[in-house]
This record gives C-alpha cells, structure tokens and sequence, in this order.
C-alpha cells in the first residue's frame, strides 16, 4: 500500500511550520536557549496535531503515536552549525528560489525533523490503527557530540526498530568511528591565528594577526568533516603560507597539510564495507589562552580505534605537543539482511520503484546512539548537491517532498508491521 503519498495533503502547512522553525537560530555552540526553543516549538505543534509529547530535561524529546507492542522511532536533531559567511539568501529562514528550499538546517536536519512530525500527523488523522509504538524522537545538540541523545536514553527505552533521516539516500549500513583530537603546545607565540568555529566542519576562514602588526587572511571552501575532501582548508592554507614557525605550526605542516587521509601521520587505514579513513583540522586557535588545534578522524567500521589513537599520541610525543580526545564514538555497522534494514527497503521501493543501495558513511548520525537497532536513511539525494554544513545549503523540493513520501511511507511500516 502506498501510503507515502498522503503527506502531500499537509505540503503548505509543513512549509509554513518549516519557516518558522528554520527562523529558531538553535546554534548549540552559541545559544542552547534557543535549541531549547526549537524544541518547545516541535513538542507544541506536536500537541496541536493531538499528539502525546514528552520533554526531557530540555535537551530531547518525543511526540507519540499508538501503543503497540514493539517501539518503533525516527529521530532528527533541531540543532544546527553556525550559519558561516559567502550566502545568497539569509541562512535563519526557509527560502524558495529556482526550485530549491534554501536555508540552514533544511537538510541537516530541520527539514527531516519536521516530515517527521507531519508523517505522524498524517498517521494520527488517517485512522491507521497501528501495531506498535511510533516516536518522532527530536534531540538538540547533535552537532557538538550528542549528549541530547545520552540524556534522552538514560531516561527511556532504545526504540526496536528505528531510523535518522539524517544522511543520503539509499540506506547506510555503515558509520565511521568518529575520533575528535585536541593537539596543544606549552610554547609561547608571538602571533595569533584563528581558524574554525565547529569541530566537524572544514573552516572556510582563517586569519593570522603578526607580531608587527601585518594581518594575514585566508579564505578556503566550508565541508563537513566526514568529506574533507570536498573543501579546502583555511588553516591549513594560512600555516602554509606563514614563514614564522613553532612546534605547532610545523607540525601541521610536516604531518597534516593538504593530507585528508593521515597518510603523513602513519595513521592511513581502508575496509570494504567503508572505505578510507578520513582526517580534518578542525579549529585553531594560537592566543594568550589557547595555543591548539583539533583534529576530527572517521576511521574504517573494521579497524582498530586504540591502534590509530597510539600512533598520534606518539607523533605528538615526539614534537613536545599533547593530546586530548575530545571525543569518541565508535562505528556502526548493520548487515542487508537485518529487520530494519529489511523494512527500510520495502518503503523506498513502493514509492521510488526501485530497491536502495546500501552504502557507508563517515559521518556521524543518531544511528550509532542505537545499539545497532538503526540506520540513516535520507534524506538528500546523491544527485542533488545541498552544500551541507556550507554556506546555500538547500534542497530541491521536489526531491524534498519525495523524500517525505519515502518518510511517511517508512514509518507506516514501522508502525502497522507485526
């Protein structure tokens, strides 16, 4: 039964609740307030829609439908990075323009979030009686490491069967380890450097301010850090052009440089099921405080995250700098024959026609948050550039929508399968 279809009944209405959350500037980094807002938003409109909601701790939250045996959940994030420069329209609202949805968050994730809301309305008034539980499940900082999602399970049960509309389509079986590295000197600079805001982006920006006064600014092309090789490095570009040296800056050029696959640091790894690993310089700061920059590193769903952080630690060593991690999360990988995946499947062929390829990433999605109980799917295109975490990032509507259907149809699935 195509039932995906049926969210194009509510196509203005999301569009007008869309706007409206996309309006939020739900920045983790900058204002938690205002992703505590956005979520107040979604938990709101979700009451409206006659829906069960709960608010945890202010950092996550759930609007319900059914109560069936299995739980079954489709989680997004309403946080988003920062909107960065370079932009043809404003980032902090929805704009339509030669067939496209312009805006930050309209792919990452904000658009998601609210199909996901609008499926389960149009579920609730459809009359469907349902055989389980179904969540939209809406989290807050998912772009600074997840701790929403910490929360929001510490508190209640990991859903049976879940997705992210978080990624690309077809189905991504695979997510990379994500390893977030502080490298910090003792020694004192005579300059300041500046590059980066967000740890999981490619800066587009850097500057060097010189002991004689001389500034020096640098611009490069903003990616996600899971495809550094989409971008170009501002900090990277700036260490290489300076002819002032410390044990900081040399390091970067000797052992990072234009490198995004640690193959100068020793560290280069592949797998089948997900490919090269991945390495980005994501923040530099060299000040009074602060003499540091951060590394971001997806490594291959096989290999072996003690191995890889040895090597750097050692590397480190050796040029009189430390180590920190930030951060760590271990990689996912779920097999084609799994149930989820299996469901998944099903909903993408009834309203495409055609069965999804199965693939990996090197990004970071809820997906891993689950126990192996879920996967990304959608929800951009392969063929549609959406400029993720970069400035015009945006989305072809009739994709949009399309990916709606797939959406509704998925959680229909999930919500009517024994």
């Amino acid at each position: 039964m195509n039932f995906g279809k049926e969210i194009l009944r509510y196509k203005d209405e999301l569009l007008s609740d869309l706007k409206t959350l996309m309006e939020i500037r739900s920045v983790y980094s900058e204002s938690p307030k205002e992703c505590e807002k956005a979520l107040d938003f979604m938990l709101k409109r979700a009451s409206d829609f006659g829906l069960v909601t709960k608010n945890i701790k202010n950092k996550a939250g759930h609007a319900e439908l059914g109560h069936g045996k299995k739980l079954c959940a489709a989680l997004t994030h309403l946080d988003v990075v920062p909107a960065g420069k370079g932009w043809s329209v404003e980032p902090f609202t929805l704009t339509r323009k030669n067939g496209r949805l312009y805006g930050r968050g309209i792919d990452d994730d904000k658009g998601a979030s609210m199909v996901n809301l609008y499926c389960l309305r149009a579920l609730k008034e459809s009359g469907i009686k349902g055989k389980n539980t179904l969540r939209a499940i809406f989290g807050t900082d998912e772009e600074v490491g997840m701790s929403d999602m910490e929360t929001y399970f510490e508190n209640e049960a990991l859903p049976d069967l879940s997705f992210t509309p978080d990624s690309d389509y077809g189905i991504c079986c695979a997510e990379k380890g994500i390893l977030q590295i502080k490298i910090s000197s003792d020694e004192r600079c005579p300059f300041r450097l500046t590059a980066g805001n967000a740890l999981n982006a490619v800066p587009d920006e850097a500057l060097a301010e010189l002991e004689n006064g001389e500034t020096i600014s640098v611009s490069g092309k903003a990616s996600h850090a899971c495809e550094p090789q989409k971008g170009e490095n501002a900090a990277v570009k700036l260490i290489n052009t300076l002819n002032e040296s410390t044990a900081l800056t040399n390091f970067i050029k000797k052992y990072i440089s234009t490198d995004v696959y640690g193959e100068l640091m020793g560290i280069s790894a592949e797998d089948e099921p997900s490919g090269r690993l991945t390495l980005n310089l994501g923040r530099l700061r060299v000040n009074e405080q602060e003499n540091c920059f951060t590394l971001d590193i997806r490594y291959p769903v096989t290999k072996d995250y003690e191995e890889i952080l040895s090597k750097i630690k050692i590397l480190c060593e050796k040029n009189n700098l430390k180590t920190e991690v930030l951060h760590h999360s271990a990689p996912l990988y779920l097999p084609k024959d799994s149930e989820t995946v299996s469901i998944l499947s099903r909903a993408y062929k009834e309203i495409t026609g055609d069965l999804p390829e199965l693939y990996s990433t090197g990004g970071g999605t809820y997906a891993r948050m689950l126990g192996g109980r879920g996967v990304a799917f959608g929800p951009a295109f392969k063929d549609d550039n959406v400029n993720m975490h970069n400035s015009d990032e945006s989305i072809d509507e009739e994709k949009f929508f399309l990916h709606a259907q797939i959406c509704l149809q998925a959680m229909y699935e999930l919500y009517t399968t024994e």
